[in-house]
C-alpha cells in the first residue's frame, strides 16, 4: 500500500457540535496536531481546516459532515495523491465506546460523511479508522450521534481517542498494514479442552440416566 499522505478527521464545524459523538474524527485529529506541534489554519477556498505535519497534511472538513468529500476530493487531486494515501478517521455505531478498527476499504455503511467521500474520491478503496461511539439503542439516531458522551463513557472515550491517534501515527510512519495488525481487535479462538481420561466405574456403581454421578466420577459442567 502507498504511504499515507493525508489524514482526514470527520465531524461538524462549530461550537454546538464540539465534543459530540459525530465529531470523534475531529478529536483524534486535534491530538495528532498537538503531537506534531502544528497549528490549524482555516482555508476557506479548500473548505477545511488544515495543519501541515511531518510528511502529512491533517484535514478537518468544514463543509458539515454530509458534504465532507467536497473538501477532501479536490485536496487529494491538487496534491496528486492516490485515494489509498488518504486515511479517514470517523465515528462508527457498530462498535462500543472504547474500541477502534482499521480497514483498507469498504462501503460507507450508512455513514453520510463516508458516502460523500466515496463519491468525491471516486472509489471505496481508501483506508479508514473507525472509532466506536456505541449504538443508539432506543434513542433516535440523529439525537444519538449529535449528542455528547455520558460521564461514565468519558474514560473509555479518552483511551480510544489516544489509541486512535497512536494508530494513525503508526499508519503514517510504519504503514497501514502494520497499524491494522497492531491495533485491530481479534477474537481469541477458544482452545479445545482435551477430554479427561475416563475412569472405569467399580462394579455395582455404574452411572445411569437416573443417577448420572457416582462417588468416583464427576459430571463435566
Amino acid at each position: 500500500m502507498e504511504p499515507i499522505r493525508i489524514i482526514v478527521g470527520l465531524g461538524n464545524p462549530g461550537r454546538d457540535y464540539a465534543e459530540t459523538r459525530h465529531n470523534v474524527g475531529f478529536m483524534v485529529l486535534d491530538r495528532l496536531a498537538r503531537r506534531f506541534n502544528v497549528e490549524w489554519k482555516t482555508d476557506k477556498a479548500r473548505k477545511g481546516e488544515l495543519a501541515a505535519g511531518p510528511g502529512v497534511l491533517l484535514v478537518k472538513p468544514q463543509t458539515f459532515m454530509n458534504n465532507s468529500g467536497e473538501c477532501v476530493g479536490p485536496l487529494m487531486r491538487y496534491f496528486k495523491f492516490a485515494p489509498e494515501q488518504v486515511l479517514v478517521i470517523y465515528d462508527d455505531i457498530s462498535f462500543p465506546v472504547g474500541t477502534l478498527r482499521l480497514r483498507a476499504g469498504g462501503s460507507a455503511g450508512g455513514h453520510n460523511g463516508m458516502k460523500s467521500l466515496i463519491a468525491h474520491l471516486g472509489t471505496e478503496k481508501f483506508p479508514r479508522l473507525r472509532v466506536g461511539i456505541s449504538a443508539p439503542g432506543q434513542k433516535n439516531m440523529v439525537g444519538h450521534v449529535l449528542g455528547k458522551f455520558a460521564p461514565d463513557e468519558r474514560p473509555l472515550l479518552e483511551e480510544s481517542l489516544d489509541k486512535s491517534a497512536e494508530a494513525a501515527f503508526v499508519a503514517l510512519k510504519e504503514g497501514f498494514d502494520m497499524a491494522a495488525n497492531r491495533f485491530n481487535i481479534r477474537k481469541e479462538k477458544k482452545k479445545k479442552e482435551k477430554p479427561a481420561p475416563e475412569e472405569s466405574a467399580p462394579s455395582g456403581d455404574v452411572p445411569t440416566a437416573e443417577n448420572p454421578k457416582t462417588p468416583t466420577q464427576e459430571v463435566s459442567r
